[in-house]
């Protein structure tokens, strides 16, 4: 299937655009537009180019470092699972763990329970 990087280029200008910081911790899983790719990096869905991601750390009020999180369940090293995300089973992609800037983040979904992000960034540590 071939991807259409020109509606993504048009989506993206508009997220560049945009003046708004969101307010964000460590643990919390967001919709974020993460767009249209490059062969197998993590792409972002639906007509706005957004799946939800964990933020894992935040180096300050523009860029974060977040994991994109997934419905297809895999049982490997690359995969974490954090239970259920907006009604699903989800798992974080640790294999794509990758600094954004806030403007990418759109919505709050929720927050992560403790136990559970230590071991994804165990996870990600394991991988480094």
């Amino acid at each position: 299937m071939e991807k259409d990087f020109d509606k993504w280029n048009e989506a993206k200008k508009l997220v560049n655009h945009q003046e708004d910081t969101k307010l964000y911790h460590a643990r919390e899983i967001w919709w974020a537009t993460l767009g249209l790719n490059v062969g197998y990096e993590q792409d972002g869905t639906g007509k706005d180019f957004q799946r939800p991601v964990l933020v894992l750390k935040g180096f300050s009020k523009f860029v974060c470092l977040v994991v994109p999180l997934t419905t297809s369940q895999k049982k490997n090293r690359y995969h974490a699972s954090v239970g259920l995300v907006d009604g699903k089973e989800a798992s974080a992609i640790i294999s794509q763990v990758r600094l954004i800037d806030t403007r990418r983040l759109v919505n709050k979904v929720g927050t992560l329970e403790e136990n559970i992000f230590e071991n994804v960034k165990n996870a990600v540590r394991g991988i480094l």
